[in-house]
């Protein structure tokens, strides 16, 4: 840009950083042609720190920036100081960065450049990143996200138009000191250190003598050090960059000569310091040795406060990898009340038949059965005073808030839907569930669903003899039930999981040796692990096989998962809700089996099955120790013996259930009889 008044590379991609890191080329490439302000030494606490601004230019080796200084007094001398090769180094100052490693380097991906700055040097000939506050994962797989800020010197000299003596920088890297193996001096050891070794070395000892009252008097006085001692750009609070070097002896009398305030230390002081943490490898011990050999008797005031290890609180919660696999599994249908119309071709009935010449032929006969289920509203709300939420400068408060609204709410959702909210009916924040009803509002949750819909299998391994192996042949043999589409996911807690896993053979050797061998010798496509199921109301469940794709959420428009937040003026709060207004139910006949223990002392019993004469319509309930029949229409009792006729041309369900003390292996066990027609 011939306009400009000087360019050259805000950043270089492929230039290792001093703590291993790397910028990729495409790490701000989306800024191309972005104009940014461009500022003095970073500083943000004065508008007079504002040059002007640059242009970025996207290259394949980095961020190329072209320089316009403005016409302000500080704009027009950082154009002389630039013209005459006084300063010949730029910065950026860049947040929201990712990074990944990429083989064996860390790499940052992404990034937004905040701003360029004029600065008195680079940090080295490549690149360094002063990363603030950014906890790293020890996975190497993993992508780090960051908010924080980072100060990104390239080492590379700004370009000036018709420079007359303009030259490439030299591929020195003004590394490291070369020392002795055998007895490293304190100046060699200092200079190994990389510039944010020096940087955190300098800034805890000069708080700590500064707190402690030290005077300037106390310290011992020694030479003025070269700009190689020197460490810049103190960062003391957020957006404020300290200007005063630390080990700058220009400080006489408390008061710097370039006016401004505070102590300094001298070479000879850090070397003392430095000496005592080399010798105790201690350098908190050593600063507080040094502190009190000039009369000091506060410890605590040597140290500085603690920090937050992570940007903001960390959650404890459930593992929640079920849940995404629960409300991402579902069909979700645009419309709130879902309508199941079941008809059953299972019937003798509804048999076709032969037909003999001259003969009547009669009307086949199965029952069709429907269910509705209307919509019920789950929310999250959570209030917080303003003044509060002022005072949290740390982290954005309100946006954690969202993160942990949205998170609860799912969870609940997905619990509601696999075993229910776990609440009792009579409280009046439980999600409506209608379970067995034929007509309702809420999720039906799988656990409690109706029998059409669900059957039920019950184990007891309260027998000497009995074990896992024993469970994972019954829930073989129970996969007959299963009536539902494709292959199921078997939902369950981690130690009925762990239990099957443990088996072993008559030599030791373990039957499964891995969740996928386990689940392929279930018949299920996954085995999933729900930590809710492991409350003590769940404790007689073993595992729920179910493809949740039978599975139906019905909402309206409009009633998705909405925000919403709003000021209270009178009362100075904010409130923050979440809620969603929806219906939830099984959809397709026996889509799900249900695996139950049985009480330990529990006896298995078989239901015997009623007797009918279809010409009277007269049922025979048997009697059976154990078993409890049922009519399943109005789930009244049926006691043993003959029952009333029914009307010629209907039918009756009869539903056997085991009594208090013994279980069904499968049930409940239901009969269906139809009377003749008149």
């Amino acid at each position: 840009m011939e306009d400009a008044d000087f360019s050259g590379y805000a950043t270089k991609a492929g230039l290792e950083c001093s703590d291993g890191r790397v910028i990729t080329p495409e790490a701000f490439r989306h800024q191309d042609k972005m104009t940014v302000p461009l500022v003095w030494q970073h500083g943000h606490n004065s508008p007079e720190n504002v040059l002007g601004h640059a242009i970025l230019e996207a290259r394949p080796d980095g961020v190329y920036a072209w320089g316009f200084l403005n016409g302000t007094k500080q704009g027009q001398n950082a154009k002389a100081l630039v013209q005459h090769g006084d300063i010949k180094n730029m910065s950026i100052y860049a947040n929201r960065l990712v990074e990944k490693m990429l083989g064996k380097v860390k790499s940052v991906l992404h990034g937004q450049i905040c701003e360029v700055s004029l600065v008195l040097a680079g940090a080295n000939k490549g690149a360094v990143i002063d990363w603030v506050r950014i906890q790293h994962s020890d996975d190497p797989a993993d992508v780090t996200v960051s908010d924080e800020d980072a100060i990104i010197h390239t080492g590379l000299e700004i370009e000036v138009p018709d420079s007359a003596d303009e030259s490439e920088t030299d591929d020195e890297t003004g590394g490291e000191a070369e020392h002795s193996a055998d007895d490293p001096t304190i100046r060699e050891i200092y200079d190994s250190w990389s510039q944010q070794d020096k940087d955190v070395a300098a800034f805890m000892v000069q708080k700590a003598l500064e707190a402690a009252g030290v005077k300037p008097a106390d310290l011992e006085q020694g030479d003025k050090q070269t700009e190689g001692d020197l460490i810049h750009d103190q960062k003391e609070e957020p957006g404020e960059m300290g200007t005063r070097n630390v080990f700058d002896q220009n400080n006489k009398g408390g008061v710097d000569t370039a006016g401004g305030q505070g102590y300094a230390l001298t070479h000879s002081d850090c070397e003392t310091i430095f000496a005592n943490a080399k010798r105790s490898g201690d350098f908190m011990g050593a600063v507080k040795e040094f502190a009190l050999s000039h009369g000091i008797d506060s410890v605590e005031s040597l140290f500085p406060d603690a920090k937050m290890l992570t940007e903001r609180p960390e959650w404890i919660r459930r593992r929640s990898e079920w849940v995404d696999r629960v409300i991402n599994g579902t069909r979700h249908l645009p419309f709130a009340k879902i309508k199941n119309m079941l008809a059953d071709l299972t019937y003798e009935e509804a048999r076709a038949k032969g037909y003999i010449t001259g003969e009547f032929k009669k009307e086949q006969w199965f029952p069709v059965s429907q269910r509705t289920t209307g919509p019920s509203t789950v929310y999250k709300k959570q209030k917080m005073d303003r003044d509060t939420l002022l005072d949290i400068t740390d982290f954005d408060v309100v946006a954690w808030l969202w993160e942990e609204m949205r998170f609860m709410i799912k969870e609940e959702l997905a619990r509601a839907i696999l075993i229910g909210d776990g609440r009792a009916v009579d409280d009046p924040d439980k999600i409506k569930d209608p379970e067995g009803a034929n007509e309702g509002t809420g999720i039906r949750s799988i656990l409690h669903e109706h029998h059409v819909y669900a059957t039920t299998l019950t184990i007891n391994l309260g027998d000497a003899n009995s074990s896992y192996n024993e469970v994972i042949e019954e829930l073989i043999r129970a996969r007959s039930q299963y009536r539902g589409t494709g292959t199921p996911d078997f939902f369950c807690t981690y130690a009925t999981m762990a239990e099957m896993l443990l088996i072993k053979d008559t030599t030791g050797r373990r039957l499964y040796d891995s969740k996928a061998a386990l689940a392929n010798a279930l018949m299920v496509n996954e085995i999933v692990e729900v930590e809710v199921m492991e409350d003590a109301d769940y404790a007689d469940v073993l595992g729920i096989f179910v493809n949740l794709v039978d599975y139906a959420i019905g909402t309206n428009r409009g009633g998705e998962l909405t925000t919403f937040d709003d000021f209270n003026i009178d009362y100075n709060t904010y409130t923050y809700l979440i809620e969603t207004r929806l219906s939830g139910a099984l959809t397709k006949y026996k889509s799900a089996v249900i695996v139950m223990r049985s009480g330990d002392s529990d006896t298995l019993v078989t239901p015997t099955a009623p007797a009918f004469v279809s010409s009277t319509g007269v049922v025979t309930i048997p009697s059976v120790t154990g078993v409890v029949y049922k009519n399943d229409a109005t789930d009244a009792t049926l006691s043993s013996g003959a029952q009333t006729a029914i009307p010629a041309g209907t039918y009756v369900t009869i539903r056997a259930e085991a009594a208090s003390g013994y279980y069904l292996r499968t049930g409940p066990k239901t009969w269906t009889f139809k009377r003749d027609a008149a």
